[in-house]
C-alpha cells in the first residue's frame, strides 16, 4: 500500500491536471507511439512558440482528472501512451499543430479525443478545427473587415473633398474681380459737373433788357 506522502503526491498531479483542463480553452488527447527524439523535441518547440503546454501523462492520474471534471466520456481513449496539449488563450492552436504533426507522423502520432470549453469535439470537429489558420491570422482578417468601410469612407470623402472643395474656392476666387469693374463706373458722374458751365450763357443774356 502506497505511504502517505506518495498518495499526497499522486493528489497533487490529479489536482493540477483537473486545474489544467478546467482553465484551457481547448485540449487534445495523443497517442504518440514510437517518435523519435527529434521529433519530439521539433515538436515540442512549436507548441512552446505557440504558447502550448504539452506533457505525457499517466492514464490512471488522468482517469481521476478527467472523472473529477465531468469528462467521464474520455475514459475509453486511457489506454496506452498519451500525453496531452492544452492552451489557455487560443482554442485553435493546440488542435491545429497536433494535428499538422499527425499528419507528418502517421500512425505514429493520433489524435485520440479533443475538448473545448469543457466540451468533446468529434472528428469532424476536430478536423473542422485544424483547418482553419492561426489566432493572429484570424485576428487580422477580422480586423481588416472592420476596417474596410471606414477606410472606404475615408477615400469618399477624401474625394469630394478634392471635387468639391477645391473649384468652390476656385469660382470665389474668380468672381471677386468680375465685380471690380462695376465699382470703377462710378467717375462717370463728373460728366454732369462738365454740362453746368453750358447753362451760364443763359444767365448773362439778362442785361439785354
Amino acid at each position: 500500500m502506497p505511504n502517505a506522502a506518495v498518495l499526497n503526491e499522486k493528489k497533487a498531479i490529479v489536482a493540477a491536471l483537473s486545474e489544467r483542463m478546467k482553465n484551457a480553452a481547448c485540449g487534445v488527447f495523443v497517442d504518440y507511439k514510437g517518435i523519435t527524439v527529434a521529433e519530439d523535441t521539433e515538436l515540442r518547440a512549436e507548441l512552446r512558440k505557440q504558447d502550448i503546454q504539452y506533457t505525457v501523462v499517466k492514464n490512471t492520474m488522468l482517469r481521476f482528472a478527467i472523472d473529477g471534471i465531468g469528462l467521464n466520456e474520455l475514459d475509453p481513449i486511457l489506454n496506452g501512451s498519451t500525453s496531452l496539449a492544452t492552451s489557455e488563450e487560443d482554442p485553435i492552436a493546440p488542435i491545429r499543430v497536433i494535428s499538422e504533426y499527425a499528419k507528418k507522423l502517421t500512425d505514429r502520432f493520433e489524435i485520440k479525443a479533443a475538448f473545448m470549453d469543457g466540451k468533446i469535439l468529434s472528428g469532424d470537429e476536430i478536423q473542422a478545427l485544424a483547418s482553419l489558420p492561426s489566432k493572429q491570422v484570424l485576428q487580422a482578417q477580422v480586423l481588416g473587415t472592420m476596417l474596410a468601410p471606414i477606410t472606404s469612407l475615408a477615400i469618399v470623402l477624401k474625394a469630394i473633398a478634392e471635387k468639391g472643395g477645391a473649384p468652390a474656392e476656385s469660382a470665389a476666387e474668380e468672381a471677386a474681380p468680375a465685380e471690380a469693374p462695376a465699382e470703377e463706373a462710378a467717375p462717370a458722374e463728373p460728366a454732369a459737373e462738365e454740362a453746368a458751365p453750358a447753362e451760364a450763357p443763359a444767365e448773362e443774356a439778362a442785361p439785354a433788357e
